[in-house]
């Protein structure tokens, strides 16, 4: 997985929008409020998306998933290595971050 492969994604859902934030960031967002970041400085790539309370727990339970700084509170995860998802999961992580942010 690539940039370029979160960009696709992302690009396809409705009223997305995209920009940097704290000079690395590559931030998306819908109505304002991000539902996925993604690192434009750091090899591997690393990923942050919003999930559900239910799933939350599961998830930082994988390896090179954990609660994302600052905003764990709210059920963001981030991934060291967007590597280590498939495109499959990357689609559904997006997708999900979208509906959850978009409500």
């Amino acid at each position: 997985m690539t940039l370029d492969a979160i960009r696709t994604i992302c690009s396809v859902l409705a009223d997305v929008t995209e920009d940097i934030k704290w000079g690395n960031d590559l931030c998306f967002s819908i109505g304002g409020k991000m539902f996925c970041v993604a690192s434009l400085d750091k090899s591997p790539v690393s990923l942050s998306f919003k999930t559900t309370d239910e799933k939350f727990e599961d998830l930082i339970e994988r390896n090179g998933f954990h609660p994302a700084p600052y905003v764990a509170k709210y059920k963001w995860v981030y991934v060291d290595d967007i590597s280590m998802i498939s495109k499959k999961e990357m689609v559904l992580f997006i997708s999900e971050s979208y509906q959850l942010v978009k409500k």
